[in-house]
């Protein structure tokens, strides 16, 4: 597909979304948070990726948040940035997301990156939340898996005070999982990922799929259990006797339970 503010790339298992907006600071608009919306949903109907990378254009920033220019000027949904559905997306996608972040990971970019499901960095990248320094705040997604991470104080501190945070620091305090050196980001977030590209596919949906279960309520659940677990028991010698007993009209062999 041709996207006009991502691109996206397939390099054997690992499949790369890099947000494409780097003179304005790979900042998200309505047409991008779409966009990955949309790309990931391709994705997520294909087998030949197993583990995706999202990355920013150019050497500076990650993203450093959205813009609602071109946007209705409403307080009703039109006038939103659909920034929740590019987190749904990447969180309800049954593969793992690895953010690579290759410069500045502010507002609604770092809480990008904490969503997807791993990150690396590199040695400068700079992690910031600044909300309340422009009276604005993100209470969801941005402040509990924060606080996941970091622990309640500290996310606190974090939302409260906005300080600027390290590649070093982010390591230390949990909020990312690998720092590799400026010029090699690129060779580190590919060897990254191809390594988990060689666990079980099944396998790294499940697991996901539990963590997300957590806060996803009916939903989380569900998904658990008709995506994944179903999908288990439907291959089950249980399950095939019982649908051959319906089709055949007679009792099933009581013997065929429980394998």
């Amino acid at each position: 597909m041709a996207y006009e503010t991502i691109i996206y790339q397939e390099d054997g298992p690992i499949g790369t979304i890099t947000l494409n907006r780097p003179d304005d600071g790979n900042m998200f608009n309505v047409t991008m948070c779409h966009e990955v919306r949309d790309c990931i949903e391709s994705i997520r109907r294909e087998t030949r990726t197993r583990v995706v990378v999202l990355t920013g254009a150019g050497d500076k920033f990650f993203c450093i948040g959205g813009r609602k220019d071109g946007m209705e000027k409403t307080i009703l949904y039109a006038g939103t940035l659909p920034t929740l559905e590019m987190y749904e997306a990447i969180e309800k996608l049954q593969k793992p997301v690895i953010a690579s972040v290759n410069g500045f990971a502010v507002g609604g970019g770092n809480v990008l990156q904490m969503v997807c499901d791993m990150t690396i960095a590199k040695e400068s990248a700079i992690f910031r939340q600044v909300g309340p320094m422009m009276g604005s705040f993100d209470a969801g997604y941005g402040t509990w898996y924060l606080e996941d991470s970091v622990g309640k104080k500290k996310a606190k501190e974090i939302w409260f005070n906005n300080p600027k945070i390290s590649a070093r620091e982010a390591l230390a305090l949990g909020m990312i999982n690998r720092v590799a050196p400026d010029d090699k980001l690129k060779e580190e977030t590919r060897a990254f990922a191809l390594e988990t590209a060689d666990r079980g596919p099944f396998a790294l949906a499940s697991v996901k799929a539990a963590f997300n279960a957590r806060y996803g309520g009916v939903s989380g659940l569900a998904r658990m259990a008709h995506d994944l677990l179903l999908r288990s028991y439907l291959e089950s010698e249980e399950s095939h006797e019982m649908s051959a007993s319906f089709a055949q009209k007679r009792k099933p062999d009581p013997s065929k339970f429980g394998r």
